[in-house]
């Protein structure tokens, strides 16, 4: 029962925090509620459908053909597929979390699992088009341009920082999976 509790203590705190809300201060408790509710459909609407795409993914694709199209001497044919992965994605940023941890259970080098993280927070297609129709091509090509040399030195930066111990930790934590 403890370990349950532990698990769910975010989730049981936001209950609470929004039975409090809704008790002491009725309309910002109702809009609390509203909230919560909308973000909680929102989630259970891409959550399934990720998960059953990284079920098939674990499936088809053997540890073999990730580790040589992503892995350690993928090279940068290893960063063009991590980019690209990131960028055609459809869904909020905590749906590529799961998809990073199968990536990196596959055997797929850190750096690019950190590229295909950034591709998926700021280049993805949807979002591209939306600037260029809300802020204008140039400001669209401006960010994009800046982001891609952006994302590859954060990813290189992050995998020089980390340690060997500290990387393997990662890929151990993704393994249980």
């Amino acid at each position: 029962m403890m370990r349950v509790l532990k698990r769910y203590r975010f989730f049981i705190a936001l209950l609470i925090l929004n039975g409090l809300l809704l008790y002491l201060y009725p309309a910002v408790g109702r809009k609390s509620w509203s909230i919560s509710w909308s973000s909680f459909l929102e989630m259970i609407s891409f959550i399934p459908p990720i998960f059953i795409l990284l079920g098939l993914l674990d499936v088809w694709v053997d540890r073999e053909t990730m580790i040589r199209i992503m892995g350690d001497n993928s090279g940068l044919l290893g960063v063009a597929v991590a980019f690209v992965l990131g960028s055609v994605a459809a869904g909020p940023l905590y749906a590529a979390f799961p998809v990073a941890g199968v990536l990196l259970k596959k055997g797929s080098k850190f750096s690019n699992i950190l590229v295909f993280l950034g591709a998926w927070s700021t280049t993805k297609i949807p979002m591209l088009l939306f600037e260029a129709s809300a802020m204008g091509w140039k400001f669209m090509l401006t960010r994009f341009i800046i982001d891609i040399p952006g994302i590859a030195l954060i990813a290189w930066v992050t995998e020089k920082i980390l340690t060997d111990e500290d990387k393997a930790a990662i890929y151990k934590n993704a393994a249980v999976l």
